[in-house]
């Protein structure tokens, strides 16, 4: 079997496993589990042997006529080359894990069957995203994985969160998706194709007529499904879904695919320095700026929601100064450890009993209880820090190396402002990753880092006041441990990678190196004193609520932890929890940035309110207006039908009478008009 078959197999063999899943799943339980893992289990071990034999040479290309436009002709077009093979590797190796990790997440959700079909649709639209080597079969797989996320993000769409949540992604997404359309077909119009190919070669040896305007409606698309600013609000609301679901999500499809489309057109958005700057600026104001927020978020998952944001920004960093080897390298790298991290953390609130970091603080022998989840998200934090070894410190150093390369004007055709503000933004952003990483270690593992005093052990001896941490099933565990692997050791790829991707040096450097590592330990010094301070308060203001009932399914547990949510410091932005090291070291900044700096506030002033606006006025010139024509067109046949029918009397006299009276007006009518004549 050659490549080309095995490299159609990747995402063919789940699209049919989500279909079957679909049309049998409830008829047949038992098989609902192996179509769900089966097929993805496959599809990694193809996408690994289409990797192999790729072998970060020669890009493998096959392509056939679709439909001729009379214009752009379409074609289903295979591209595979270093960039391709290996985050198809990623997509599916998550993918795999998601379901392996969800059999027991969900074990007894009754709606199991569709997630999981839903699950391998999404895998394989993202597949056809990457593999694809035709913009408008990309297109399809890029519009699927919107509708996949609409259906997975509203999972528990008895909550009114998981509905507004996913309708929000949903429309969000699309008010990029739309000049991402026209980008596309103005780009078919420059270079007369649609394959990706063609489109490479037209822009390095003919140029483009617009390659800003063009640019710019790409990076439309791009923004929404990266949840880069300010498109990014839809991420952490996200978080409603399952928490598998943000797993997959995260590190490996949906937010993956702008960068990976960036990086695929990369030649296109660098014709035109203007729009390689915005990306720039977008990236900085990201990273900076969901950092921020990262450090005072309480629930669990909205924290690393917000770090997927900034670690997003840091690769449209390395694509806004011309690195897409970088790019992609962190895109692996944050792959592997972010997946680690949701993961973990389902663990720990199917555990816990909720998603709220200040309830968990106050939980004794919560550490204990799930001791795989605590370490393995150890490791994965510190790969978030980008603490060496770990993968994170590789791969985002390559990052902050690409952007002082820029910066000092040693990157050819990429302007220095742009070097310069990845740079700056990137170092910010490490010392708050340092910062929210640390925070989220403490507060997770804050009972059994300090002794209780007498009022909280008497509190927890009382009935109820310790919680019932109820086991893991051992599959999530296995899956957390298989993840720890690359998290730990997919760095050291770093100086066997440039063979698959440019050829562009991904080794660390030492001023970058430094500097980045130095800030992060910065934050994390920072953030331990100030918990120092603050842990002896979490004693002094117990939580009023904390969700209840964790015993059961883990999904369903995530269900009422949602649900429940405001119940422990009200909704964010609401009342802050003394006891946060995050509310003192962001001081005045703590309840914007908890509130994503009312970013949503904004939308719905500038958007919503508008729009809601107009369709009041629409409403009220369609019942007072066009209601009133349409009404008087029928009144007036009703008056004077009710007139005529007012001289049908029956009365024959009546009758006469009014013939003679016509018969005589008439006959004078005729005498006056004959004397007139």
């Amino acid at each position: 079997m050659n490549t080309t078959t095995l490299a159609v197999l990747v995402p063919l063999l789940p699209f049919l496993g989500g279909i079957a899943g679909l049309l049998i799943g409830r008829g047949a339980a038992g098989l609902v589990r192996p179509l769900a893992v089966l097929p993805a289990a496959a599809s990694a071990v193809l996408a690994v042997l289409v990797a192999v034999r790729q072998g970060g040479g020669s890009a493998i290309d096959a392509a056939t006529r679709l439909t001729p436009t009379g214009a752009a002709p379409v074609d289903l077009a295979l591209h595979l080359d270093g960039f391709a093979v290996l985050v198809a590797v990623l997509v599916t190796v998550v993918s795999t894990c998601v379901q392996l990790y969800s059999t027991g997440y969900l074990r007894e959700d009754p709606r199991y069957s569709s997630y999981a079909a839903l699950v391998s649709l999404f895998t394989s639209a993202m597949l056809l995203v990457v593999y694809s080597g035709d913009l408008m079969v990309l297109l399809v797989g890029w519009e699927v994985m919107g509708i996949c996320s609409y259906f997975l993000i509203g999972h528990y769409w008895e909550t009114p969160e998981a509905r507004s949540a996913s309708l929000k992604a949903f429309l969000v997404t699309k008010l990029g998706d739309v000049p991402f359309l026209f980008g596309l077909f103005a780009l078919a119009a420059d270079t007369g194709s649609f394959r990706i190919t063609e489109v490479l070669h037209a822009v390095t040896h003919g140029g483009l007529d617009h390659p800003t305007l063009i640019a710019l409606l790409l990076l439309c698309g791009v923004v929404g499904k990266s949840a880069q600013f300010p498109l990014h609000t839809w991420l952490p609301d996200a978080m409603a879904g399952p928490t598998p679901v943000s797993a997959l999500i995260h590190a490996a499809t949906m937010v993956a695919a702008g960068v990976y489309l960036v990086a695929r057109l990369l030649p296109v958005f660098a014709s035109s320095a203007a729009a390689l700057v915005v990306l720039a600026v977008l990236a900085a104001v990201t990273m900076v700026g969901s950092g921020l927020a990262a450090l005072a978020q309480d629930d669990i998952k909205r924290v690393l929601a917000y770090s997927t944001a900034g670690q997003l920004g840091y690769m449209t960093g390395a694509l806004a100064v011309g690195d897409r080897g970088a790019a992609v390298f962190h895109l692996l790298s944050h792959g592997a450890f972010k997946a680690l991290l949701f993961l973990a953390a389902g663990v720990v609130i199917h555990a816990a009993g909720t998603n709220s970091l200040a309830a968990m603080s106050r939980m004794p022998g919560l550490r204990r209880a799930v001791p795989d989840a605590y370490w393995t998200m150890t490791v994965a934090l510190l790969a978030l820090a980008a603490i060496p070894p770990f993968t994170g410190f590789f791969s985002k150093e390559a990052v902050l190396g690409a952007a002082e390369h820029a910066a000092t004007g040693h990157a050819h055709g990429i302007p220095a402002a742009a070097g310069w503000l990845v740079l700056v933004a990137g170092l910010a952003t490490a010392l708050l990753t340092g910062a929210y990483a640390t925070r989220l270690w403490l507060l997770l593992g804050a009972r059994e880092a300090t002794e209780a005093s007498e009022a909280t052990e008497a509190a927890a001896s009382a009935p109820g006041g310790t919680p019932h941490h109820p086991a893991t099933p051992r599959v999530m565990n296995v899956v957390l441990w298989v993840l720890a692997l690359p998290t730990f050791l997919f760095g050291l790829t770093a100086w066997a990678l440039p063979d698959w991707f440019d050829g562009h040096d991904l080794a660390p450097t030492l001023t970058t190196s430094v500097l980045g590592t130095g800030v992060a330990l910065v934050g994390g010094v920072l953030t331990y004193g100030t918990w120092r301070h603050t842990k002896a308060l979490a004693a002094r203001h117990p939580l009023g609520a904390v969700a209840a009932g964790p015993e059961g399914d883990a999904g369903r547990t995530e269900a009422q932890a949602i649900a429940s949510r405001p119940a422990a410091y009200g909704a964010p932005g609401g009342t802050e929890d003394p006891a946060d090291p995050g509310r003192l070291l962001l001081g005045g900044l703590h309840r914007p940035a908890a509130s994503g700096f009312h970013l949503d506030r904004l939308y719905s002033a500038l958007a919503v309110t508008p729009v809601r606006a107009g369709a009041t006025l629409v409403r009220f010139l369609d019942t007072a207006v066009v209601d009133t024509y349409v009404r008087a067109a029928a009144a007036l046949p009703k008056l004077l039908g009710a007139a005529a029918r007012r001289a049908q009397t029956g009365n024959i006299q009546t009758y006469l009478g009014a013939l003679i009276a016509a018969a005589a007006l008439l006959t004078c009518a005729v005498v006056l008009y004959a004397a007139g004549a």
